[in-house]
């Protein structure tokens, strides 16, 4: 068990890594730059609940090899995985035929996941799915298909512009989620544009048809705000694999284990294992 302060009082309990279900992934460099002592201070004392470091917007390519393994060489001594976030969408409109090298050069890196995401592009599912095949099949790093249901989705943009582009047929994204998923995917991030960011009125059917067509063991949701992330584990418990900014990991882990919550949640959010082992 985890090693904690005042152990005599209710805490939900949790799986320890390598966990299966209540996987919390967190945003690295990108609203903050991040250093390696501000990781380190973070995992010090958080790291027991962090499951996935990501970097976000390809804040990787702007930093020195050395400082970029540093980072990850100190998410690994907390057993933390460390993921590429979605540049590979910038990979595909700018050098597509780099794509492969992309993937190399982050498993050379010590990259352990590599998140394919296509918010941005019009991109057909067919070549989304062989880049999964591929990185499941040819590479030492594990594919993170992301699906969604807003095109353009990705960059925090304004929603009456987002609402302009249009959504597309949740149908869509389960379709693409399955292949993913049989092509060797393990997870799958789920992006919040279109469902809860950026949008005038929230999609929760969008998230409920999501969790219920794929299974929310196969996914991560994006809940970048603690309204976000409150409302996912009120309606699917504190075991629901989020990502969230590295800001929110404190409030997020109260929450999970009952300590501390919003008024909804303050003394309600429970788990329970029965005789499981």
């Amino acid at each position: 068990m985890v090693d904690r302060t005042f152990e005599f009082l209710h805490h939900n309990e949790r799986e320890e890594k390598p966990r299966e279900k209540g996987i919390t992934e967190i945003r690295g460099p990108y609203y903050d730059p991040m250093g390696p002592r501000e990781l380190r201070d973070l995992l010090e004392t958080m790291g027991q609940y962090v499951d996935i470091y990501k970097f976000s917007g390809g804040s990787f390519a702007l930093m020195p090899e050395e400082a970029v393994t540093e980072l990850i060489d100190i998410c690994h001594e907390y057993d933390v995985k460390v993921s590429t976030g979605g540049y590979v969408e910038n990979v595909l409109v700018r050098d597509n035929d780099k794509v492969e090298q992309y993937f190399e050069e982050a498993e050379r890196l010590g990259f352990d996941i590599v998140e394919l995401s296509s918010g941005f592009l019009a991109i057909g599912t067919d070549d989304m799915v062989r880049m999964t095949e591929i990185v499941a099949e040819d590479y030492e790093i594990d594919p993170k298909p992301e699906i969604n249901v807003q095109f353009g989705a990705g960059g925090a943009t304004d929603p009456d512009v987002l609402e302009e582009q249009g959504q597309q047929d949740p149908e869509q994204a389960l379709e693409e989620g399955k292949r993913h998923l049989e092509a060797g995917a393990d997870l799958l991030m789920v992006e919040a544009e279109g469902i809860t960011e950026e949008v005038n009125e929230w999609r929760t059917d969008v998230a409920y048809q999501i969790a219920n067509g794929l299974g929310i063991e196969n996914l991560v949701f994006e809940a970048p705000g603690p309204e976000m992330f409150e409302w996912y584990i009120k309606n699917f418990g504190p075991e629901i694999n989020l990502f969230v900014d590295n800001s929110q990991i404190v409030e997020l882990e109260c929450m999970r284990s009952g300590l501390w919550g919003k008024a909804t949640t303050w003394g309600r959010t429970v788990t329970w294992k029965g005789d499981e082992e």
